[in-house]
């Protein structure tokens, strides 16, 4: 069969990294091994009952089987906003402020490409998505890191960035509760966005894929709720971690309104919008009864407690995340990520990913996804137990 060639745009794309890991898993699951796989970040409960029942009923409705309107239903945007008023105390306009999304990440993978055109820069947190990588690509911008370090609790300090790199910035990606640290944002950092963005004409894009699971009583704080942050930015947020929603592929964006103007302006070419019937469902979901919010946050907070408490007890001295579902774990002296993360794998059957997958300064780490049951979790701990890596 005649092979065609792919563009110089798809070459340039980064290398998906989760797609090795992913082969490693599966090797040794094939040759037979129990595999815990705590290296993805898909959940693994089921959407509550109450929106699966009202994709069920929309499904069976005719509107819902013409094309919805390009910019999706107006009650889908306004339940966006109720949402926010409700749960942040932000006022958004649903006209103007709220852009339907194909998921959280398609949002992120097209805002690079709605305001930056190529050669301009985009600064971009080390470690983190990497998705985020996927957008600069596709926009032929120029990625500038900005570290996130343990010590200053994984937030980027903005004086360590070059002034040379400041002035030619367009955007900026922020993501609290982060992936793949677990670490939270607090009210100061955000406040210091605001003014670091607004004095340096930065557009701030606040991924809150994780903005419903955060422990210890903390509710993590929308970018949004900052005062003039909807001047100098936008906040993305997806249903699939709040509420199990990973494959329906619906999220939003909502804050300043040319940004939002943007997005839609690319979708309406790229797109017509998602399934009346999703749109329903994710309405009922941000409407509705917000116990199985809740409940899915104490879950995870139960799953890491007994995970790093076991840890511990292994005399491996980790710290414990303050948000979102994943763990962001040091590995031993004299090993790499990656060789770390092919020991637990070969070893233990034990399924990470390593930090080095989500930029230079991930090296060191591995990240966990506490996305499996208590027992499983306990499991884990004594496979790792086995390995007698740690000192007690």
């Amino acid at each position: 069969m005649k092979q065609f060639p792919p563009s110089e745009l798809l070459k340039s794309l980064p290398k998906q990294f989760f797609a090795s890991l992913v082969k490693k898993v599966n090797k040794e699951i094939a040759a037979g091994h129990d595999v815990i796989n705590l290296g993805q970040g898909n959940p693994d409960q089921p959407t509550p009952d109450h929106i699966v029942e009202k994709l069920q009923e929309a499904a069976t409705k005719p509107i819902n089987h013409k094309y919805p309107p390009f910019q999706g239903f107006s009650y889908l945007k306004k339940a966006a906003a109720d949402f926010y008023k409700r749960e942040y105390g932000v006022t958004i306009n649903p006209e103007k402020e709220v852009a339907v999304l194909f998921g959280g990440k398609a949002g992120l993978v097209e805002i690079p490409q709605c305001l930056l055109n190529p050669g301009d820069t985009i600064l971009v947190p080390d470690p983190g998505y990497p998705d985020y990588w996927s957008g600069v690509a596709l926009s032929k911008a120029e990625m500038v890191t900005m570290p996130l370090r343990e010590e200053n609790h994984f937030l980027p300090d903005y004086r360590e960035l070059a002034g040379a790199d400041i002035e030619k910035a367009k955007l900026m990606f922020l993501n609290y509760p982060n992936n793949p640290t677990g670490a939270t944002a607090t009210k100061e950092f955000f406040e210091e966005t605001v003014q670091f963005s607004e004095e340096n004409n930065i557009c701030v894009v606040h991924d809150f894929a994780y903005g419903g699971i955060g422990f210890d009583g903390q509710r993590p704080i929308s970018f949004l709720e900052i005062e003039g942050a909807k001047e100098v930015g936008i906040e993305i947020y997806t249903l699939s971690k709040t509420y199990n929603m990973a494959g329906w592929r619906v999220g939003f964006a909502v804050g300043n309104e040319s940004v939002i103007s943007a997005i839609e302006l690319l979708q309406d070419h790229l797109y017509c919008s998602l399934f009346g019937g999703i749109q329903e469902a994710a309405a009922a979901a941000l409407n509705g009864p917000q116990d199985c919010v809740r409940e899915l946050n104490a879950l995870y907070e139960r799953r890491r407690n007994l995970f790093i408490d076991g840890l511990h007890s292994l005399g491996w001295n980790v710290t414990a995340p303050k948000g979102s579902f994943f763990a962001w774990l040091k590995v031993p002296e004299g090993l790499t990520s990656s060789q770390f993360a092919d020991l637990l794998l070969e070893e233990a059957h034990i399924a990470v990913a390593p930090g080095i997958g989500f930029g230079e300064l991930g090296e060191g780490y591995v990240r966990v996804g506490l996305l499996t049951s208590e027992e499983r979790l306990e499991e884990a701990v004594r496979r790792i137990s086995t390995l007698e890596i740690f000192e007690k």
